[in-house]
């Protein structure tokens, strides 16, 4: 009986509330007729009675059947499992390894044991066994990270699970499909757009002979250069062409450095015809749209840098730049200043006031183009201001500004940074000089008020710290100052009847930004430079004035003097110049201290590094033109260009400034051996 009550006992699954209802109910009303028909009829009752202990017995036997049969496909059902379980440790490729608190290896499966080639294993140390094992192990564990590892191990790929406190490390072997991850991520697409930089200008003075065979070279060089790294080219237009290419491939064009850049310029500068090319690929992406319009502006990137380099991104990340050791060339012509001139005159008809904006401390250039711009704008009758706080501006430009506030008509320019922010409305605009980075703009609070109304007006190379979707853009590298530009422009001004855009004060500060920028006349000076210069001295501009606006006081010819003296040269024809830790200097006498070095013999490159404020080192770049500082100063987060470059390093001393210093130098000789 204790047996059948025992055998009685439903599994888990079968008991159910609404079936045990359902039967009790079912056993009840038979009962309930069994009484009925007793009461009715005896003999039918008693047939009725028997017909219920009959169901109830049924029921009984039914249920013991039941309960057999589940508990004994329990009973199979979990022997079945834990021998698959058995199996699988043994059998499954997961290599699993239990271990002691001494690393002593307690037992490993099968699967384990082929790859360790060691049958005595029970009682050596893992490091016994397999030192390099026990090297991923530890290090795994160091790493002390929920995640799985993926490690490298007897030459395949394994995701290494590992319970310290248990004792135990689990090794999945995923070689395969860490393959097919590798062939999908070389195979992915990259696309790059190729243009020749000044191929215009250049087929404008050649015979058609001449031109035919120039454009046969340039197809058939970069035709074998894609060919080399199975690459697809395509010719769109003469001077423009479409490059498709795998991961893979791409990868050994950047481990190549892009070499088609140096042969291009080398190669067509001995048959005097140099071309350079400027170049953008995007990558990683699986839109193909998207990595469209990534090498589009990549391109766009490398042609606002002055050309003759690669720019190398993909959607949302930082870019990398290769080349751009040449200096940019001349590209612009009259047509375009006189083009932009008059867009942005219209542009300033539709605003009804107009703010102008240099970068941080701003120098001589950044405020001399700036008064040419406001000029440009009160020209249409449109209010317009410098804005700059006159309290806090460095001798040159406090020299100038105590000369304007004199001046009738110039009294008025400058505007503080709280005043304009308070003065702008919806359709203001900012107008960007000097700078187009927006983290070094004079005023961010009114860069991120106006940043939908913008119009960029620069001269250093564009960096991918650009504001997004500018009403206008005016990059010009290859010009010496911003001043030069604005004088082109101004000189494409029609002003009423006898009225002058520019007094006599505007156009000496304008030729004494062009004089700063260029050294006097000694750096980064084109023909264009000369007519800017010439220009602005047939309107008014003196150079007596000029000299005087850049007199330099005594205490900061004396700080530059010191700056000057603690020159040591770095590498040949690298020399750093370094000021106290303790001190500020002036952004203004570092960058002159730099200039200085730069007259001394044997001296191709100079870099000044002092501090700027308590948390901020300066380092100001220059050189003569065969060293790169630009790129030496992005690789630090800085910029500008070739010749003339800068940045600022926060959280360091100046010590640690001029060892990253070094490790940039030394990567920029490496990638230029």
């Amino acid at each position: 009986m204790k047996d059948f009550l025992r055998k009685l006992e439903f599994p888990a699954f079968i008991k159910d509330s609404r079936l045990t209802a359902s039967v009790i109910i079912i056993l009840a009303l038979s009962l309930l007729g069994s009484i009925v028909a007793m009461i009715m009829n005896p003999l039918f009752g008693l047939a009725m009675v028997l017909i219920f202990i009959l169901t109830v017995a049924c029921v009984g036997y039914g249920a013991y059947i039941l309960a057999g049969n589940a508990n004994n496909f329990a009973v199979s059902l979990s022997y079945r499992i834990k021998r698959s379980e058995q199996e699988a440790m043994i059998k499954m490729p997961l290599g699993i390894l239990l271990y002691d608190k001494d690393r002593q290896i307690q037992w490993a499966n099968p699967y384990l044991q082929l790859y360790l080639k060691n049958e005595d294993l029970i009682g050596h140390t893992i490091a016994s066994v397999d030192p390099e094992l026990d090297k991923l192990i530890n290090e795994s564990l160091k790493a002390k990270t929920a995640e799985n590892h993926v490690v490298n191990w007897d030459g395949h790929q394994f995701e290494m699970v590992i319970q310290d406190n248990l004792g135990v490390v689990y090794l999945l072997d995923i070689t395969r499909y860490a393959k097919i991850e590798k062939r999908y991520k070389n195979e992915l697409l990259a696309i790059g757009q190729i243009f020749i930089d000044n191929y215009d200008e250049l087929s404008e003075t050649m015979h058609d002979q001449e031109l035919t065979a120039t454009s046969a070279y340039v197809q058939n060089t970069l035709s074998d250069y894609a060919k080399n790294f199975n690459a697809y080219l395509k010719r769109i237009d003469e001077d423009h062409f479409l490059l498709l290419l795998h991961m893979q491939d791409l990868a050994k064009m950047e481990k190549d450095k892009f070499s088609v850049l140096d042969k291009m310029r080398l190669e067509t500068s001995r048959n005097n015809t140099p071309l350079t090319l400027s170049i953008g690929i995007a990558f990683g992406s699986s839109l193909i749209t998207e990595l469209a319009d990534q090498a589009q502006s990549n391109l766009d990137l490398a042609l606002g840098r002055g050309g003759d380099q690669v720019v190398l991104s993909q959607p949302g990340k930082a870019a990398r730049f290769y080349g751009g050791k040449s200096n940019p060339m001349e590209k612009r012509t009259r047509v375009r200043a006189r083009m932009v001139s008059q867009a942005i005159s219209e542009l300033f008809k539709e605003a009804d006031r107009v703010f102008v904006v240099g970068h941080a401390s701003p120098d001589m250039d950044s405020v001399g183009s700036g008064i040419g711009v406001v000029k440009i704008a009160r020209l249409h009758h449109v209010k317009a201001n410098f804005v700059l706080d006159i309290n806090k501006t460095n001798y040159d430009v406090s020299r100038l500004v105590a000369k304007m506030e004199k001046v009738k008509g110039d009294n008025d320019i400058f505007i503080a940074p709280g005043d304009a922010l308070e003065a702008l409305t919806d359709k203001s605009m900012l107008v960007m000089v000097d700078h187009s980075k927006y983290s070094i703009t004079y005023s961010k609070e009114l860069y991120e008020q106006l940043r939908n109304r913008i119009i960029v007006i620069d001269h250093h190379r564009r960096g991918e710290e650009f504001p997004e979707n500018p009403m206008l853009t005016y990059v010009e590298p290859y010009a010496s100052s911003a001043c030069e530009l604005v004088t082109e422009m101004v000189e494409y001004q029609q002003p009423s009847s006898g009225k002058r855009v520019l007094t006599d004060l505007d156009a000496t500060a304008m030729l004494a930004g062009i004089t700063v920028d260029s050294k006097e006349f000694s750096l980064r000076t084109g023909t264009r430079t000369f007519d800017a210069a010439s220009y602005l001295r047939s309107i008014g501009a003196s150079t007596m004035g000029v000299s005087e606006l850049l007199k330099e006081d005594i205490d900061s010819f004396l700080e530059r003097a010191r700056l000057v003296s603690s020159l040591k040269m770095i590498k040949p024809k690298m020399a750093v110049l370094c000021g106290p830790d303790d001190k500020e200097i002036d952004p203004i006498i570092t960058a002159q201290a730099a200039d200085t070095a730069l007259d001394l013999e044997n001296v191709e490159a100079s870099f000044a590094i002092t501090r700027r404020n308590k948390d901020t080192i300066g380092i100001s770049a220059r050189s003569m033109g065969d060293i790169n500082v630009q790129v030496i100063m992005e690789k630090l987060g800085g910029g500008g260009h070739l010749s003339n470059a800068a940045t600022q390093i926060k959280g360091i001393s100046v010590k640690e400034a001029l060892a990253k210093l070094m490790d940039a130098v030394d990567t920029y000789e490496q990638e230029n051996e």
